[in-house]
């Protein structure tokens, strides 16, 4: 019961976080559209920025289950599309508003390091991610072949996990205004140009 309890209290925060904004959705709004009373939210959170970093965690840990299976499934050579495949399946389905960790940034940077880093690391496991479906597609000469940082995330401008990072999060931003199908569209299209002219320099340094 008391799981089921927290199960509701998570699923109707990240709905009305993720449509109304944080600092806009209190927690008398959260407590009434769950049909609870706020005791039984705070048994289960201390604090509203508790409930918060809860959301997150159990929205990226979805995410990244749908990336990893999708990626553990893939063909040869194609782990790099199937994650992109898998984004964009997340954008259709869930992300129609945007990314909820960059509404997280923009809205607890400054007052609320903890949600911040939360946020940040979050992007990181995608990028980590990317770069090894790299790797193993051929792209890069091993898991850290990459001119970034294996440890943190955070790769130098210029190298292809970066570059292919950035148009996923361009369609996070570009689905509210140009609707999931268009912008699934363009940023594939822009990942095949990065993996094309990846694929044409390897040909040429082994030549």
């Amino acid at each position: 019961m008391a799981t089921a309890k927290r199960d509701l209290l998570l699923e109707t925060a990240e709905r009305l976080f993720y449509a109304e904004g944080f600092h806009a959705t209190g927690i008398d709004r959260i407590v009434q559209a769950a049909g609870v009373v706020r005791m039984t939210l705070y048994n289960h959170f201390p604090s509203k920025q508790a409930l918060v970093a809860a959301v997150l965690a159990r929205r990226h840990a979805r995410f990244m289950a749908a990336v990893d299976t999708a990626v553990e499934n893939a063909s040869a050579g194609q782990a790099t599309w199937a994650l992109v495949d898998a984004h964009g399946d997340w954008l259709r389905t869930v992300g129609q508003h945007g990314c909820i960790l960059m509404k997280a940034l923009g809205e607890f940077t400054e007052h609320a390091p903890e949600i911040r880093e939360q946020a940040v690391a979050a992007k990181q496991d995608l990028h980590r991610r990317l770069r090894d479906a790299l790797a193993r597609d051929g792209y890069l000469d091993n898991g850290d072949a990459d001119d970034g940082d294996a440890d943190d995330g955070a790769p130098e401008d210029g190298d292809l996990t970066t570059r292919l990072f950035l148009v996923l999060e361009g369609a996070n931003a570009g689905v509210p205004v140009f609707g999931a199908e268009a912008t699934i569209r363009h940023a594939r299209a822009s990942i095949h140009a990065l993996l094309s002219a990846a694929s044409t320099q390897d040909q040429t340094e082994v030549r």
